[in-house]
């Protein structure tokens, strides 16, 4: 499983034109399953997300957590982080999960930052979706859990 946290002012999603998820400050999640993912790595995930001190203190240092700052998520999958680029010029994606798995640990995932006291808005798992976002640094973490 892998997640790019960007840390955000605001951030939305639509489908054909309609907001599906949108938020204030806090993070832009975008998930990508493995097609060995299961819960462990997603709630590991989950903790890691909720308690990284990304978030800057009163003396400009990041020090503060999700949590701490009582910022959103917007979770948003996107298979296309498990894109396999080592060989030819088509990216493989033989490592993400199938659809039914991966829709299973994307709900897994939002639904632990949930129980983490996170308000949690969500993208449409499948859908073509358009995300708008305002960086917020920029700050942009990549967070890999091998199984």
């Amino acid at each position: 499983m892998r997640v790019v946290l960007q840390r955000v002012t605001s951030a939305s999603v639509s489908v054909r034109q309609q907001t599906v998820g949108e938020i204030s400050n806090g993070l832009l999640i975008l998930a990508g399953i493995a097609h060995d993912d299961t819960t462990t790595e997603a709630d590991w995930l989950a903790n890691k997300t909720a308690e990284l001190r990304i978030f800057e203190d009163t003396n400009g240092k990041m020090n503060h957590s999700l949590v701490d700052t009582g910022g959103s998520a917007l979770v948003v999958s996107q298979f296309t982080l498990l894109a396999d680029c080592q060989k030819g010029r088509r990216p493989a994606f033989t490592d993400a999960a199938t659809p039914e798995l991966a829709k299973k640990l994307y709900e897994h995932y939002a639904d632990a930052l949930r129980a983490r006291g996170i308000r949690v808005e969500q993208g449409s798992f499948g859908a073509d979706m358009k995300v708008s976002l305002t960086n917020d640094g920029p700050v942009t973490i990549v967070i890999d859990r091998e199984p």
